[in-house]
């Protein structure tokens, strides 16, 4: 399993490439989605994307850290 800072970095990036209106065409961006729910799912230790967010959220919560990634922070 992850760290949980590093699933955290994780889960903002995903969150950020599949928000609504991040919806591109672009091939780099759809690769970076997909390429981040994977890494998600081994992180997790998961095959779905959906599962594995809820796991990594669980991580995050149960290990008191916060929920949200700040703007300047790198990208995972």
């Amino acid at each position: 399993m992850a760290h949980p800072s590093m699933l955290r970095k994780l889960v903002a990036r995903y969150e950020e490439l599949a928000a609504p209106g991040a919806e591109s065409r672009d091939p780099k961006l759809v690769r970076q989605r997909e390429d981040t729910a994977y890494t998600l799912c081994v992180s997790t230790g998961t095959r779905d994307i959906r599962d594995a967010l809820r796991v990594a959220r669980q991580v995050i919560a149960a290990a008191g850290e916060p929920a949200a990634v700040s703007r300047t922070s790198a990208p995972a």
